[in-house]
């Protein structure tokens, strides 16, 4: 099992953030594109080595984003038409997401059995979680998966959910 933290920061124009161990040890940079169609944010080692890349699609009713792990397509996140409650769907895994989106805490399952939990923290400045991975097999589509869920939620808010983004 290994507890990480994700600490975007407010005013970043690159996106740039890291992803920390409970030691305050950097295990992953996330480095978001500037200014580039499509939206695209990539995960990479201490090394600098791109382990995942969460891109945009575009020209989508609503956000929906693409998510590869070691150059492989692992899943694709979108958000659902919801009238009360937020909804999304993960193509692709065998990943699901349950728990309350906008409550900020959710576990991640995969073929019935929890691999994470995920808890966004409140009153923070800037987006802030703390992940608890509980197969470390699936850290880096774990660490994804997240980044990707606060693209579709940023996407959403910044866009309206506009086809054109």
């Amino acid at each position: 099992m290994s507890k990480l933290y994700i600490k975007q920061k407010v005013f970043s124009i690159s996106g740039e953030f890291s992803v920390q161990d409970d030691h305050e040890n950097v295990r992953y940079i996330i480095e978001g594109s500037f200014l580039s169609l499509p939206k695209k944010f990539s995960v990479q080692d201490t090394a600098g080595n791109e382990v995942a890349l969460i891109t945009k699609r575009m020209f989508q009713f609503f956000p929906k984003f693409d998510v590869t792990v070691h150059d492989e397509k692992v899943f694709t996140i979108a958000k659902q038409l919801s009238f009360f409650t937020a909804k999304y769907s993960i193509e692709g895994e065998e990943l699901t997401v349950s728990g309350d989106w906008w409550d900020k805490s959710f576990a991640v399952e995969r073929h019935g059995e929890v691999v994470a939990n995920i808890t966004e923290k409140w009153l923070t400045w800037g987006d802030s979680f703390e992940i608890e991975v509980l197969d470390e097999t699936l850290e880096q589509t774990i660490i994804a998966l997240v980044v990707a869920i606060d693209c579709v939620k940023h996407a959403e808010k910044s866009s309206g959910a506009s086809m054109v983004d």
